[in-house]
């Protein structure tokens, strides 16, 4: 879907909705693609990094980075201890596995000559021959689209040796992930793409020194390659525009829940969550109560919380992040604490277990959250989920323990009556439980 206004050019889903919109030949007749490669092929390398920096891109995956600033940290020449010339590797994060966000799928079975296209351009920027694609494993549609996808842009010359006639080289090549959420966070991503157990690293090294089978590498997700080619097409100072001033051009955003239109809409980022959730046909089946503006990690805000624009800074000043792109939606008929349980036994399970405060605070959470809801909660646990969180967040070595604090955290912050009622009633089905000090969490 898309957000149709006059002045609004959609960058990455102007043709998603038409008939063959995922075959190299309606993206080179209908979107002039690879055109964008071309020019970027006549131009320095530093030059096309200079170009996305001014574009103000930031990356699409969750963290936000700026991706020219990214590219730049690419050494120019990197050498081993004898002297040999070390390869760059460029690799793109297609594991998207954040709860409510599923927009870089759309790209993958709609559109993904244009993420292609940005990797061969990307490749170009930082000096790499080698790019490789790690996608989510359960994306078998995904990976068969891709797949041809690749081998059709091998077939036109665009993939390969001398790309259109240049000196310049560049291989693509499919890594499929083994389900794992972990895997989406960069570092664990390229262990995982070495065949290792998908933890993160410490850093630094960064993966621009040490990265890929130890080489620098640079990892970018598919919605940040996907806005290269039009960069390039259309110049930096166009796209720029199109956003705001620390964060140029639109966002994909994938709105579910409670909406009467869910769906992936491509918007400017000056919009409210107010009024994306009118756009995607207002709240279904009652009023709305709560929206977790950034994917499951991100803290939820109140219904009266709403009326702030989703831009980066915006969302961050309300105590919440943009994430990974998905709006959920909640009404009424939503009890807050269910809701945050089910995404606290996701994050339980999914967690790699390497910190202790990690592994062992999300597995409290999600028990104390459960006996609240079973009817053994007390008012104390309320105090204890602020004191756990509080040993999680930012002691870890990947911002994993954060995304679990997110939920759980302002949950209890911004509807603490629904946990107390719980607590008086007795849980969800009035069941009051003598609580078992086994089954507590006592910090």
């Amino acid at each position: 879907m898309m957000y149709n206004n006059e002045h609004f050019e959609p960058v990455i889903t102007k043709f998603v909705n038409e008939a063959g919109s995922e075959t190299i030949d309606f993206y080179i007749n209908k979107e002039n693609g690879y055109k964008a490669l071309e020019k970027a092929l006549k131009m320095k390398p530093a030059e096309v990094v200079d170009e996305v920096k001014k574009s103000n891109l930031r990356g699409r995956g969750g963290a936000g980075f700026p991706t020219g600033m990214k590219w730049s940290f690419m050494p120019a020449n990197p050498v081993d201890a004898n002297g040999n010339p070390k390869p760059k590797y460029l690799v793109c994060n297609a594991d998207e596995g954040e709860p409510g966000t599923f927009k870089d799928r759309l790209i993958m079975t709609k559109t993904p000559h244009k993420m292609i296209e940005g990797m061969i351009i990307g490749g170009h920027a930082i000096g790499s021959n080698k790019g490789f694609v790690y996608i989510r494993g359960e994306f078998h549609k995904e990976i068969r689209l891709m797949q041809k996808a690749i081998d059709d842009a091998y077939a036109r010359g665009f993939l390969g040796k001398n790309i259109l006639g240049s000196d310049f080289h560049f291989d693509l090549v499919i890594y499929k992930g083994a389900g794992a959420y972990i895997c989406g966070e960069e570092t664990a991503l390229l262990n995982s793409l070495e065949g290792k157990r998908g933890e993160p690293r410490l850093k630094p090294p960064f993966p621009a020194q040490v990265g890929a089978f130890g080489m620098p590498s640079c990892v970018n997700n598919v919605e940040t390659f996907a806005a290269v080619p039009y960069i390039i097409s259309e110049g930096a100072e166009k796209y720029a525009k199109m956003g705001t001033e620390r964060a140029g051009g639109t966002r994909l955003i994938g709105v579910s829940g409670h909406v009467n239109k869910p769906g992936v809409y491509e918007f400017p980022m000056n919009l409210s969550i107010n009024e994306i959730i009118e756009i995607a046909g207002g709240v279904k089946g009652g009023k709305l109560k709560a929206v977790i503006p950034g994917g499951a990690s991100a803290p939820m805000l109140r219904a009266d919380e709403c009326d702030v624009k989703t831009d980066y800074e915006s969302l961050a000043k309300a105590g919440t992040m943009a994430g990974s792109g998905g709006i959920i939606v909640m009404n009424d008929t939503v009890n807050i604490v269910e809701a945050t349980y089910t995404l606290l036994k996701f994050y339980e399970h999914e967690s790699c277990g390497q910190c202790s405060q990690c592994r062992e605070g999300s597995h409290w959470l999600a028990r104390m959250f459960k006996r609240i809801l079973d009817g053994g909660g007390t008012q104390d646990d309320l105090d204890y989920v602020a004191k756990i969180c509080g040993n999680m967040a930012g002691q870890t070595i990947c911002a994993f323990a954060d995304a679990v604090t997110g939920p759980a955290l302002s949950s209890v912050k911004k509807f603490r009556n629904e946990f107390e009622e719980l607590i008086r009633n007795g849980g969800l089905h009035g069941n009051k439980k003598q609580v078992n000090v086994n089954e507590g969490v006592h910090v």
